[in-house]
């Protein structure tokens, strides 16, 4: 046994973190970090993964992939996406990540929700640095990632009594 964490050592609890804690946690996260690796289907129906931005809104996830892009051109065709976030990795006494699967939702500029989302994503950062006109956000496609399961896995929820591993799954 590991003097440092006893928690990684079994027995381990099976029990389930509460519906409003484990959202939270989610929440706290997907702010915590910013990247992901978000994996789509190619037009040949192979897969794509590529690490990409994002800005959290809730569980849904806000993206602003370049025009044309392989990743924005297929989830046009086929919405159904997966994705992965996590930290570093330092050891099981850390080990922290959610796994997303659900919709993609691509936002042509001034449709309904893609204000919304801009105002969600940090375009700004971008577009200082890019030397973008920063009076008003590019017109270009957003993406929001509407999770339908989330599979959340935190090491240290063995510590407090709970399953390292818990399921969300959207409501009705």
């Amino acid at each position: 046994m590991h003097a440092a964490s006893p928690w990684l050592h079994p027995p381990r609890s099976e029990e389930k973190l509460p519906r409003d804690q484990l959202e939270l946690r989610i929440r706290e996260f997907l702010n915590a970090v910013n990247t992901c690796v978000l994996a789509t289907i190619s037009k040949k129906g192979t897969p794509i993964a590529s690490p990409i931005e994002y800005y959290a809104d809730g569980l849904d996830l806000f993206m602003l992939p370049d025009a044309d892009s392989p990743k924005l051109l297929a989830m046009q065709r086929d919405p159904n996406v997966s994705l992965a976030v996590h930290q570093n990795h330092n050891g099981w006494a850390s080990a922290r990540g959610a796994q997303f699967f659900g919709q993609a939702m691509v936002l042509e500029p001034k449709t309904p929700g893609w204000e919304h989302g801009m105002e969600i994503f940090h375009w700004r950062i971008w577009a200082e640095q890019l030397g973008w006109d920063l009076s008003k956000p590019p017109e270009q496609a957003l993406v929001r990632i509407v999770p339908d399961r989330i599979l959340y896995v935190d090491t240290w929820l063995w510590a407090m009594g709970y399953n390292a591993r818990q399921t969300w799954r959207r409501q009705g």
